[in-house]
């Protein structure tokens, strides 16, 4: 479980460094993100939150733009931002390069239909590879881990915290897909990586795993900003909140007047969802 280290940085008394290794669940190179705060050099394992970026992304979108370190290193959790597909020779994109399918959109899950079966498995990538790989090489407590994540990425983070429980034990999210079932940019996504059996989307789907009975270790926080564009066609945060209630899932979301779906609205409330992590880890 090697790694490459591709830079590194001193900020807020920590280190923030970027890294690369070969993947086993995508057979391709990866790369990371990892802020570890001051606290590491004691020798002592640090909690950590993944952030799971949206379209588009790569892991420097937060690593530069989320506004996270003063608060991690205040705190003393360690802050790791992984890619959002596979990348490289040889891997599929979408026929027509569209930005909401292919490179840049791998959507969390483990694909299984061609061409995107070969390297397309960003699920197995996130809830196993990266965790062992960060256990591995990092001061990191994996028995306090939580996710969050942005749009796409807010998807991964309900997805995955809903499902693994016992890995991921706490959970929040930033504008997200809530139910891909439901909406254009998941019907494309879970068709062309997963076939067109909406049985098998179900368990890549937020609303539809809280309905089927599963459950996050705890409580969730969704941010949600009421200015953005996307808002009505394809995050449906009114699902997320009615599956909740409907379950008795603590679910905290707030509609933030005014703000949209970029990382000015992310940065301003990148700072709450740390320390709701946190409190929880």
């Amino acid at each position: 479980m090697s790694i490459e280290t591709v830079s590194t940085t001193k900020a807020h008394g920590g280190t923030l460094g970027v890294y690369k290794h070969d993947s086993a669940s995508t057979g391709t190179g990866m790369t990371f993100s990892v802020f570890l705060p001051p606290q590491a050099e004691a020798g002592v394992k640090l909690p950590v939150l993944i952030y799971l970026s949206g379209l588009t992304c790569t892991h420097a979108n937060v690593t530069d733009k989320g506004e996270y370190r003063r608060i991690c290193a205040e705190l003393g959790i360690a802050f790791v931002a992984p890619d959002t597909s596979p990348r490289g020779e040889g891997v599929a994109d979408d026929p027509a390069a569209a930005y909401d399918f292919g490179l840049g959109a791998g959507f969390y899950v483990n694909a299984t239909q061609a061409p995107f079966a070969a390297h397309y498995r960003m699920w197995d990538y996130i809830a196993q590879e990266l965790p062992a790989l960060l256990g591995a090489n990092f001061p990191v407590d994996l028995g306090r881990m939580g996710i969050t994540g942005h749009s796409m990425g807010g998807h991964g983070a309900l997805t995955l915290g809903l499902t693994y429980p016992e890995t991921f034990k706490s959970l929040s999210a930033f504008a997200p897909i809530v139910a891909p079932g439901q909406v254009p940019w998941g019907h494309k996504a879970l068709r062309g990586y997963l076939g067109d059996d909406r049985a098998v989307w179900r368990h890549h789907d937020a609303v539809a795993l809280i309905e089927d009975g599963k459950r996050p270790a705890g409580d969730i926080l969704v941010d949600q900003g009421d200015a953005d564009n996307f808002l009505a066609e394809q995050l449906r945060p009114e699902l997320l909140a009615d599956a909740c209630k409907a379950a008795g899932v603590d679910l905290t979301l707030r509609l933030q007047p005014g703000y949209d779906h970029s990382y000015n609205f992310i940065s301003t409330f990148m700072e709450d969802h740390v320390r709701w992590h946190a409190e929880r880890l």
